[in-house]
Protein backbone atom coordinates (compact mmCIF):
# COMPACT_ATOMS: atom_id res chain seq x y z
CA UNK A 1 0.00 0.00 0.00
CA UNK A 2 2.05 3.07 -1.40
CA UNK A 3 1.85 6.15 0.67
CA UNK A 4 0.54 9.52 -0.30
CA UNK A 5 2.39 13.00 0.00
CA UNK A 6 0.68 15.75 1.67
CA UNK A 7 0.77 19.35 1.27
CA UNK A 8 0.06 22.24 3.89
CA UNK A 9 0.01 25.54 2.33
CA UNK A 10 -0.67 28.78 4.30
CA UNK A 11 -2.66 26.82 7.02
CA UNK A 12 -4.13 29.22 9.47
CA UNK A 13 -6.58 28.17 12.27
CA UNK A 14 -8.44 30.78 14.60
CA UNK A 15 -10.16 29.93 18.01
CA UNK A 16 -12.96 32.35 18.22
CA UNK A 17 -10.63 35.82 17.85
CA UNK A 18 -6.96 33.78 18.86
CA UNK A 19 -4.77 32.52 16.22
CA UNK A 20 -3.29 29.32 17.25
CA UNK A 21 -1.70 28.44 13.97
CA UNK A 22 -0.02 30.84 11.93
CA UNK A 23 0.56 30.73 8.46
CA UNK A 24 2.00 26.98 7.80
CA UNK A 25 3.72 25.22 5.17
CA UNK A 26 4.51 21.72 5.22
CA UNK A 27 5.35 19.24 2.82
CA UNK A 28 4.92 15.40 3.49
CA UNK A 29 6.88 13.13 1.10
CA UNK A 30 4.59 9.65 0.27
CA UNK A 31 5.88 6.84 2.61
CA UNK A 32 7.73 9.32 4.99
CA UNK A 33 7.22 9.29 8.98
CA UNK A 34 7.20 13.45 9.84
CA UNK A 35 6.96 13.99 13.96
CA UNK A 36 5.58 17.23 14.78
CA UNK A 37 7.03 17.74 17.58
CA UNK A 38 6.90 20.52 20.52
CA UNK A 39 5.77 21.47 23.93
CA UNK A 40 2.30 21.86 24.64
CA UNK A 41 0.19 24.59 23.59
CA UNK A 42 2.49 24.96 20.42
CA UNK A 43 -0.37 23.97 17.96
CA UNK A 44 0.97 20.21 16.91
CA UNK A 45 -1.92 18.78 17.42
CA UNK A 46 -4.09 21.46 16.54
CA UNK A 47 -2.25 21.26 12.65
CA UNK A 48 -2.95 17.03 13.19
CA UNK A 49 -6.56 17.68 13.72
CA UNK A 50 -6.71 20.38 10.68
CA UNK A 51 -4.71 17.89 8.69
CA UNK A 52 -7.39 15.38 9.69
CA UNK A 53 -10.77 17.64 9.38
CA UNK A 54 -11.34 17.74 13.41
CA UNK A 55 -10.49 21.67 12.96
CA UNK A 56 -12.10 24.39 10.31
CA UNK A 57 -9.08 26.21 9.01
CA UNK A 58 -9.15 30.24 8.68
CA UNK A 59 -6.98 30.21 6.02
CA UNK A 60 -5.30 27.91 3.40
CA UNK A 61 -4.60 24.81 1.95
CA UNK A 62 -4.71 20.98 2.29
CA UNK A 63 -4.43 18.39 -0.55
CA UNK A 64 -3.36 14.87 -0.86
CA UNK A 65 -2.25 13.56 -3.56
CA UNK A 66 -2.16 16.97 -5.64
CA UNK A 67 -6.07 16.72 -4.63
CA UNK A 68 -7.53 19.57 -2.77
CA UNK A 69 -9.26 18.22 0.55
CA UNK A 70 -9.39 21.16 2.65
CA UNK A 71 -12.89 21.14 2.88
CA UNK A 72 -13.72 17.55 3.02
CA UNK A 73 -14.96 15.78 6.03
CA UNK A 74 -13.08 13.42 7.68
CA UNK A 75 -14.48 10.17 6.14
CA UNK A 76 -13.27 11.63 2.76
CA UNK A 77 -9.61 12.27 2.90
CA UNK A 78 -8.15 8.74 3.06
CA UNK A 79 -7.06 9.02 6.86
CA UNK A 80 -7.11 7.42 9.72
CA UNK A 81 -6.12 8.54 13.51
CA UNK A 82 -5.14 7.02 16.11
CA UNK A 83 -5.84 9.32 19.42
CA UNK A 84 -3.97 9.62 22.53
CA UNK A 85 -6.78 8.13 24.83
CA UNK A 86 -6.99 5.25 22.07
CA UNK A 87 -10.78 6.26 21.63
CA UNK A 88 -11.64 2.49 22.12
CA UNK A 89 -15.46 0.99 22.34
CA UNK A 90 -15.20 -0.85 26.11
CA UNK A 91 -18.69 -2.98 25.20
CA UNK A 92 -17.10 -4.43 21.98
CA UNK A 93 -14.11 -7.26 21.73
CA UNK A 94 -10.50 -6.76 20.16
CA UNK A 95 -12.59 -7.81 16.77
CA UNK A 96 -15.34 -5.74 17.12
CA UNK A 97 -12.90 -2.33 17.57
CA UNK A 98 -10.55 -3.43 14.73
CA UNK A 99 -13.53 -3.82 12.08
CA UNK A 100 -15.65 -0.72 13.53
CA UNK A 101 -14.64 1.28 10.50
CA UNK A 102 -14.91 -1.60 7.80
CA UNK A 103 -18.57 -2.01 9.16
CA UNK A 104 -19.18 1.46 8.91
CA UNK A 105 -18.07 1.45 5.31
CA UNK A 106 -21.00 -1.21 4.89
CA UNK A 107 -17.99 -3.83 3.68
CA UNK A 108 -19.30 -7.82 3.99
CA UNK A 109 -19.25 -9.26 7.03
CA UNK A 110 -16.90 -12.10 5.45
CA UNK A 111 -14.59 -9.25 4.02
CA UNK A 112 -14.48 -8.09 7.32
CA UNK A 113 -13.45 -11.25 9.58
CA UNK A 114 -10.53 -11.97 6.84
CA UNK A 115 -8.93 -8.11 7.26
CA UNK A 116 -9.32 -8.34 10.96
CA UNK A 117 -8.08 -11.77 11.11
CA UNK A 118 -5.20 -10.30 8.91
CA UNK A 119 -4.59 -6.86 11.43
CA UNK A 120 -4.21 -9.38 14.01
CA UNK A 121 -1.42 -11.36 12.65
CA UNK A 122 0.05 -7.96 12.10
CA UNK A 123 0.10 -6.93 15.32
CA UNK A 124 1.00 -10.22 17.22
CA UNK A 125 -2.49 -10.46 18.31
CA UNK A 126 -3.64 -13.65 17.26
CA UNK A 127 -6.08 -15.04 20.03
CA UNK A 128 -7.18 -11.76 21.40
CA UNK A 129 -10.09 -11.39 19.07
CA UNK A 130 -12.74 -12.30 21.16
CA UNK A 131 -11.18 -10.61 23.97
CA UNK A 132 -13.22 -7.26 25.76
CA UNK A 133 -10.72 -4.37 24.92
CA UNK A 134 -11.37 -3.85 28.91
CA UNK A 135 -9.19 -6.91 29.67
CA UNK A 136 -5.96 -5.89 27.57
CA UNK A 137 -3.02 -3.96 28.63
CA UNK A 138 -2.37 -0.71 28.02
CA UNK A 139 0.45 -1.68 24.95
CA UNK A 140 -1.97 -4.20 23.96
CA UNK A 141 -4.91 -1.53 23.55
CA UNK A 142 -2.55 0.39 21.68
CA UNK A 143 -2.16 -2.11 19.46
CA UNK A 144 -5.75 -2.32 19.09
CA UNK A 145 -6.31 1.35 18.28
CA UNK A 146 -3.62 1.04 15.52
CA UNK A 147 -5.31 -1.87 13.84
CA UNK A 148 -8.56 -0.19 13.93
CA UNK A 149 -6.53 2.51 12.22
CA UNK A 150 -5.14 0.36 9.44
CA UNK A 151 -7.74 -1.71 8.48
CA UNK A 152 -9.46 0.75 6.33
CA UNK A 153 -6.03 1.00 4.57
CA UNK A 154 -5.62 4.76 5.08
CA UNK A 155 -3.48 6.64 2.70
CA UNK A 156 -2.04 8.62 5.75
CA UNK A 157 -1.90 7.10 9.22
CA UNK A 158 -1.88 10.36 11.96
CA UNK A 159 -0.70 9.40 15.18
CA UNK A 160 -1.87 12.35 18.35
CA UNK A 161 0.69 10.61 21.16
CA UNK A 162 -0.63 7.45 21.06
CA UNK A 163 2.09 6.17 23.14
CA UNK A 164 1.63 8.73 26.35
CA UNK A 165 0.00 6.64 28.22
CA UNK A 166 2.16 4.12 28.06
CA UNK A 167 5.01 2.97 30.72
CA UNK A 168 8.61 3.82 29.39
CA UNK A 169 9.62 0.18 28.93
CA UNK A 170 6.75 -0.69 26.76
CA UNK A 171 6.78 3.09 24.79
CA UNK A 172 10.06 1.82 23.77
CA UNK A 173 9.15 -1.38 22.42
CA UNK A 174 5.89 0.17 21.28
CA UNK A 175 7.80 2.79 19.34
CA UNK A 176 9.98 0.64 17.42
CA UNK A 177 6.96 -1.66 16.37
CA UNK A 178 4.94 1.11 14.95
CA UNK A 179 8.18 2.51 12.72
CA UNK A 180 8.34 -1.31 11.65
CA UNK A 181 4.75 -1.28 10.92
CA UNK A 182 5.14 1.95 8.65
CA UNK A 183 8.10 0.69 6.85
CA UNK A 184 6.97 -2.58 6.04
CA UNK A 185 3.55 -1.30 4.75
CA UNK A 186 4.73 2.18 2.90
CA UNK A 187 2.11 4.34 4.45
CA UNK A 188 2.69 7.81 5.51
CA UNK A 189 2.49 8.91 8.56
CA UNK A 190 2.23 11.86 10.65
CA UNK A 191 3.10 11.49 14.65
CA UNK A 192 2.68 14.65 17.19
CA UNK A 193 4.42 14.44 20.54
CA UNK A 194 6.36 16.03 23.27
CA UNK A 195 9.16 13.76 23.77
CA UNK A 196 12.46 14.76 21.62
CA UNK A 197 13.88 11.06 22.05
CA UNK A 198 10.09 9.75 20.79
CA UNK A 199 11.06 12.15 17.57
CA UNK A 200 14.42 11.48 17.30
CA UNK A 201 13.96 7.46 17.05
CA UNK A 202 10.96 7.04 14.76
CA UNK A 203 10.67 9.75 12.37
CA UNK A 204 12.41 10.43 9.14
CA UNK A 205 11.71 14.14 9.41
CA UNK A 206 11.01 16.44 12.36
CA UNK A 207 8.66 19.52 12.49
CA UNK A 208 9.68 21.43 15.49
CA UNK A 209 6.70 23.89 16.22
CA UNK A 210 6.56 27.04 18.49
CA UNK A 211 3.72 29.53 19.35
CA UNK A 212 1.58 27.98 16.27
CA UNK A 213 4.68 28.24 13.53
CA UNK A 214 7.41 25.63 12.26
CA UNK A 215 10.72 26.55 13.83
CA UNK A 216 12.44 23.94 11.92
CA UNK A 217 11.87 21.37 9.59
CA UNK A 218 14.66 18.48 8.72
CA UNK A 219 16.21 14.92 9.37
CA UNK A 220 16.44 14.27 12.99
CA UNK A 221 20.62 14.57 12.49
CA UNK A 222 19.50 18.03 10.78
CA UNK A 223 17.44 19.39 13.80
CA UNK A 224 19.80 17.96 16.21
CA UNK A 225 22.82 18.94 14.97
CA UNK A 226 22.41 22.14 13.07
CA UNK A 227 19.51 24.05 15.25
CA UNK A 228 18.71 27.73 13.27
CA UNK A 229 17.43 29.49 16.75
CA UNK A 230 18.34 29.22 20.27
CA UNK A 231 14.70 27.85 20.94
CA UNK A 232 15.17 24.95 18.71
CA UNK A 233 18.80 24.56 20.55
CA UNK A 234 17.09 24.50 23.84
CA UNK A 235 14.23 22.61 22.71
CA UNK A 236 16.60 19.57 21.33
CA UNK A 237 18.31 19.34 24.56
CA UNK A 238 21.44 21.89 24.57
CA UNK A 239 19.80 23.47 27.70
CA UNK A 240 23.13 25.18 28.67
CA UNK A 241 23.98 28.39 27.75
CA UNK A 242 27.09 31.02 28.83
CA UNK A 243 27.39 34.35 27.56
CA UNK A 244 30.65 35.54 25.53
CA UNK A 245 32.11 37.64 23.19
CA UNK A 246 33.30 36.46 19.30
CA UNK A 247 34.91 38.80 16.82
CA UNK A 248 35.72 37.45 13.05
CA UNK A 249 39.46 36.14 11.94
CA UNK A 250 40.32 34.98 8.45
CA UNK A 251 39.89 31.58 10.23
CA UNK A 252 36.38 31.64 11.11
CA UNK A 253 34.87 32.89 14.63
CA UNK A 254 37.56 33.86 17.77
CA UNK A 255 36.10 33.80 21.18
CA UNK A 256 37.43 35.89 23.08
CA UNK A 257 39.01 35.59 26.45
CA UNK A 258 36.95 36.62 29.48
CA UNK A 259 36.78 36.52 33.16
CA UNK A 260 35.32 33.07 33.07
CA UNK A 261 36.73 31.50 29.87
CA UNK A 262 39.65 31.12 27.89
CA UNK A 263 39.99 32.34 24.05
CA UNK A 264 38.57 29.94 21.49
CA UNK A 265 39.11 29.77 17.32
CA UNK A 266 35.72 28.02 15.62
CA UNK A 267 36.48 27.12 12.31
CA UNK A 268 33.92 28.83 9.69
CA UNK A 269 32.86 25.10 8.66
CA UNK A 270 32.14 24.44 12.13
CA UNK A 271 29.71 27.39 12.91
CA UNK A 272 25.89 26.16 12.83
CA UNK A 273 23.53 28.38 10.84
CA UNK A 274 22.76 30.51 14.00
CA UNK A 275 25.41 33.05 13.92
CA UNK A 276 27.40 34.38 10.78
CA UNK A 277 31.26 34.23 10.72
CA UNK A 278 31.51 38.09 10.71
CA UNK A 279 29.64 38.50 13.73
CA UNK A 280 31.42 40.91 16.27
CA UNK A 281 30.07 40.85 19.86
CA UNK A 282 28.27 39.24 22.16
CA UNK A 283 27.15 35.50 21.83
CA UNK A 284 25.05 33.23 23.61
CA UNK A 285 26.67 29.26 23.43
CA UNK A 286 24.16 26.49 23.55
CA UNK A 287 25.26 23.04 24.54
CA UNK A 288 24.76 19.78 26.03
CA UNK A 289 25.19 18.41 29.23
CA UNK A 290 26.94 15.05 27.66
CA UNK A 291 29.20 16.96 25.04
CA UNK A 292 31.10 18.74 27.60
CA UNK A 293 34.10 17.38 29.46
CA UNK A 294 35.48 18.17 32.77
CA UNK A 295 39.46 19.79 32.59
CA UNK A 296 41.98 20.77 35.59
CA UNK A 297 40.70 24.08 36.55
CA UNK A 298 44.30 25.61 35.30
CA UNK A 299 43.56 24.71 32.04
CA UNK A 300 45.00 27.75 29.56
CA UNK A 301 43.11 25.93 26.79
CA UNK A 302 44.62 24.25 23.36
CA UNK A 303 42.26 25.73 21.01
CA UNK A 304 39.08 24.28 22.37
CA UNK A 305 36.94 26.66 24.39
CA UNK A 306 37.36 26.05 28.20
CA UNK A 307 35.28 27.72 31.30
CA UNK A 308 36.39 28.06 34.58
CA UNK A 309 33.89 27.07 37.40
CA UNK A 310 33.13 25.55 41.02
CA UNK A 311 30.87 22.24 41.44
CA UNK A 312 27.74 23.22 43.20
CA UNK A 313 25.56 20.16 43.34
CA UNK A 314 26.32 16.81 42.32
CA UNK A 315 24.12 13.32 41.35
CA UNK A 316 24.30 10.43 40.11
CA UNK A 317 21.39 9.14 37.73
CA UNK A 318 23.14 6.06 37.23
CA UNK A 319 26.19 5.13 34.59
CA UNK A 320 27.55 8.27 35.45
CA UNK A 321 27.59 11.63 37.89
CA UNK A 322 26.00 15.02 36.60
CA UNK A 323 27.22 18.12 38.19
CA UNK A 324 25.94 21.61 38.58
CA UNK A 325 28.74 23.80 37.66
CA UNK A 326 28.15 27.28 38.69
CA UNK A 327 30.47 29.29 35.47
CA UNK A 328 30.39 33.08 36.54
CA UNK A 329 26.35 33.84 37.34
CA UNK A 330 25.43 30.81 35.38
CA UNK A 331 24.95 27.45 36.09
CA UNK A 332 25.71 24.73 33.68
CA UNK A 333 24.77 20.40 33.90
CA UNK A 334 27.75 18.49 33.36
CA UNK A 335 28.02 14.89 33.03
CA UNK A 336 31.43 13.02 33.69
CA UNK A 337 32.48 9.55 34.60
CA UNK A 338 34.74 10.71 37.69
CA UNK A 339 33.70 11.53 41.21
CA UNK A 340 34.21 15.38 42.78
CA UNK A 341 33.02 17.01 45.64
CA UNK A 342 30.80 19.87 46.23
CA UNK A 343 33.14 23.30 46.17
CA UNK A 344 35.78 21.65 43.95
CA UNK A 345 37.15 23.72 41.27
CA UNK A 346 36.35 22.54 37.81
CA UNK A 347 36.99 23.51 34.20
CA UNK A 348 34.45 22.75 31.45
CA UNK A 349 36.22 21.67 28.21
CA UNK A 350 33.90 22.23 24.54
CA UNK A 351 35.13 21.12 21.40
CA UNK A 352 34.13 23.68 18.69
CA UNK A 353 31.40 20.73 17.31
CA UNK A 354 29.08 20.69 20.58
CA UNK A 355 28.44 24.19 20.79
CA UNK A 356 25.47 25.81 19.47
CA UNK A 357 26.20 29.82 18.78
CA UNK A 358 23.77 32.96 18.40
CA UNK A 359 23.64 36.40 18.73
CA UNK A 360 23.30 37.53 22.56
CA UNK A 361 20.39 39.54 20.80
CA UNK A 362 18.28 36.62 20.09
CA UNK A 363 17.96 35.58 24.17
CA UNK A 364 16.26 38.27 24.62
CA UNK A 365 12.77 35.99 22.50
CA UNK A 366 11.02 32.81 24.09
CA UNK A 367 13.57 29.82 25.41
CA UNK A 368 12.10 26.57 25.87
Amino acid sequence: MPGAGLEVAGLEVDYGSVRVLHGIDLAVEPGSFVALLGSSGCGKTTLLRAVSGFVPVSAGRVTVNGRDITAAPPDKRGMAMVFQSYALWPHMTTAQNIGYGLKLRGIARDAIKRRVEEILAMLELEGFGPRMVTQLSGGQRQRVALGRALAINPDILLLDEPLSNLDARIREDVRHEIKALQQGLGITAIHVTHDREEAMVMADRIVVMDQGRVAQHGTPEEVYNRPVSAFVAGFMGAGNTIRLSARPTEAGLAIVPGPNNTGATIAARALGPGVSPRHDGPVVAHFRSEAAELADPETVGDGTLVLSGRVEQASYPGGHYRYAVSVGDRKVIVDAAERLAVGAAVGVRLRAEALHLFPDSEQQGRLP
